[in-house]
C-alpha cells in the first residue's frame, strides 16, 4: 500500500525527531557518566551502543498503520524503549566491566519521557490538520444504509482518525428504489461495482460494513480484485465494540478464525492496576494537599455549610460505597431535586441540568475544572474506586439497568474514564453506556494511560463540564 506524500512526511518527522532525541539523550548521558568518573569503557562507546539499540528497537513504532492512531503507537514506543533497556542490561551482564546502570535507570527513562512528549506534539499537529480537513484518507464504503450512516457519523465526529468517506456503494433493498446519498455522501453504485470504483477512484480505504450481501466468498473476491491498488480493505466485525487485546486471529481447521477472549477482570494486570491506583492516589494527595485546603476554606466561607458532600454510589458488582466530593450545591439540594425533575436535560436514569439553580458560585468554578472530584482520591485509596473506570452510578440508577448495562459494574468505577475524555455531561445516556461498556470489554493498562493523559486536556478545556 503506497503512502501519500503527507504520510511519508509525517513518518519522516517522527523518525527524525526520535533520532534527534536519542542523540541528545545519549550525548547528555555520556557527559553525565563521565562526571561520575565511570571511564571503562569510554562513555562515548556506551552512548553509541545505546543510540543504536534504541533506534533498532523503535523500528516497529514507525509503521504507518499505528502512527497517529490510538494508544498502539505509545504501546509500541514503550515496548521499544523497554526492549532497548533489556539489550543494554544483558550487555552489562555479559561484559562485567560495563556499568550500564546509569544508562538503564537514568538515560532511557529520560529518553522515554522526551519521546512521549514529542510524539504527542506531532500527533496534536496531525489531529489539528485533520480537523481542518487536511491529511485525510479518502474512503469508499459499502454495506447497508444504516451501518454506512453510522460510519459516516463516527468519522465526522472523530476527524482525528483521518478517514473521509467520499463515496458509497449500496445494494438496493427489494421493492425500493436506488438511494442517491446517505448523510450527504453520494451513492455511486451497487456493491457488485465496488471493485471497479476502487480501481478508478484512487481511494485509500475500502470500508466494508455489515450487510447480508457480504459472504466470505464475496469478501475474498473483493480482496483479490483490489490487489495492486492504493486501497486497503477494512472490514467491520459483527462485534463492533470488541477490539484490542480481546481479538485474536488464528487458523482453525485450515480456516481463519477470529477468536474473542473473555474480558480480564482479575489476574496480574489487575494487581498492577490496583497498585498503580494506590501509589498514584497517595502521591497526588500529598502534592495537591494545599490546593484542597484552599478549596475547603472557599466552600466553607461561601455559606457556612459542610465542605464534603457524601453520596452513596454503586461500585464493582453493585456493592455500594460512600463517594466523596467537594460540595458544589446549596445545603438541602437533594430535597429540591423533585421540583426540578421536569427540567432534566439528560436521557435515561441520569439527572443533569445545564444551568442547575442549586449550584453555588464556588461550586460552578469547581465543576468547571472538575476540582470537586479531588476528594475521590480518598475513595481510590480505600479501594472503592480506580483512577480510570466507568462513571460511578447512583443505586437508583443501577436498579433500572438491564443485563447489558449491568456489565459496567464488572469493574471499579473511575475518577475519570472514556466518558470523561469524550464529552462528559454533553454525552447522551446511550453514548455514555456505550463508552463505559467499551472500556469494560477492552480494558488494558495502555488504554488507562491514554485516558489519564487525555483527561488533563478535557479538564483544561472544560469540555462538557457543568
Amino acid at each position: 500500500m503506497p503512502a501519500t506524500t503527507w504520510e511519508r512526511r509525517y513518518r519522516l518527522a517522527v523518525i527524525v525527531s526520535d533520532a534527534i532525541a536519542t542523540a541528545v539523550a545519549s550525548a547528555v548521558g555520556a557527559i553525565w557518566v563521565a562526571m561520575l568518573d565511570i571511564v571503562v569503557p569510554p562513555p562515548i562507546v556506551l552512548a553509541v551502543f545505546t543510540a543504536v539499540a534504541v533506534l533498532w528497537a523503535l523500528f516497529g513504532s514507525w509503521n504507518l498503520r499505528v502512527l497517529g492512531q490510538g494508544h498502539e503507537e505509545y504501546r509500541r514506543l514503550g515496548r521499544g524503549i523497554f526492549s532497548a533497556g533489556v539489550v543494554i542490561a544483558v550487555a552489562g551482564l555479559a561484559v562485567p566491566p560495563l556499568d550500564v546502570r546509569p544508562w538503564v535507570f537514568g538515560v532511557l527513562p529520560a529518553l522515554a519521557l522526551l519521546m512521549l512528549a514529542q510524539r504527542y506534539l506531532l500527533r496534536r499537529y496531525l489531529h489539528s490538520a485533520r480537523s481542518g480537513g487536511r491529511c485525510l484518507l479518502p474512503v469508499i464504503a459499502a454495506g447497508s444504509a444504516q451501518t454506512l450512516g453510522d460510519l459516516i457519523v463516527r468519522t465526522r465526529q472523530q476527524p482525528h482518525v483521518g478517514w473521509q468517506v467520499q463515496a458509497l456503494c449500496i445494494r438496493p433493498a427489494a421493492g425500493e428504489g436506488r438511494i442517491s446519498e446517505v448523510d450527504g455522501v453520494p451513492v455511486i453504485g451497487d456493491v457488485d461495482e465496488l471493485a471497479d470504483h476502487v480501481r478508478r477512484g484512487g481511494y485509500r480505504v475500502v470500508a466494508i460494513t455489515a450487510d447480508p450481501y457480504w459472504t466470505p466468498r464475496r469478501l475474498q473476491e473483493l480482496a483479490w480484485k483490489i490487489e495492486n491498488t492504493s486501497a486497503e480493505m477494512v472490514v467491520a466485525p459483527v462485534l463492533m465494540e470488541v477490539a484490542g487485546p480481546r481479538l485474536h486471529v488464528s487458523s482453525v481447521l485450515g480456516m481463519p478464525m477470529l477468536k474473542v477472549s473473555e474480558p480480564s477482570f482479575t489476574g496480574g494486570r489487575r494487581i498492577v492496576k490496583a497498585l498503580a491506583d494506590w501509589v498514584s492516589a497517595l502521591g497526588l494527595l500529598v502534592l495537591i494537599a494545599p490546593v484542597m485546603l484552599v478549596i475547603s476554606l472557599a466552600v466553607k466561607l461561601a455559606d457556612g455549610g459542610p465542605v464534603i458532600y457524601r453520596q452513596r454510589r454503586s461500585g464493582r458488582n453493585g456493592n455500594t460505597f460512600t463517594m466523596l466530593k467537594f460540595r458544589t450545591m446549596v445545603v438541602g439540594a437533594e430535597a429540591m431535586r423533585a421540583a426540578l425533575g421536569s427540567a432534566n436535560d439528560a436521557a435515561g436514569p441520569m439527572f443533569k441540568l445545564h444551568r442547575d439553580p442549586r449550584v453555588t458560585k464556588v461550586g460552578a468554578l469547581l465543576r468547571r475544572y472538575s476540582l470537586d472530584e479531588l476528594p475521590q482520591l480518598l475513595n481510590v485509596l480505600a479501594g472503592h474506586m480506580s483512577l480510570v473506570g466507568p462513571r460511578p452510578p447512583l443505586p437508583e440508577e443501577t436498579a433500572t439497568y438491564d443485563f447489558e448495562v449491568k456489565r459496567r459494574l464488572l469493574v471499579k468505577p473511575g475518577l475519570t474514564g472514556l466518558w470523561q475524555v469524550s464529552g462528559r455531561s454533553d454525552l447522551s445516556w446511550a453514548e455514555s453506556v456505550r463508552l463505559d461498556l467499551r472500556y469494560v470489554e477492552n480494558w488494558s493498562l495502555a488504554l488507562d494511560a491514554v485516558i489519564l493523559w487525555k483527561t488533563v486536556r478535557a479538564v483544561l478545556t472544560k469540555q462538557g463540564a457543568y
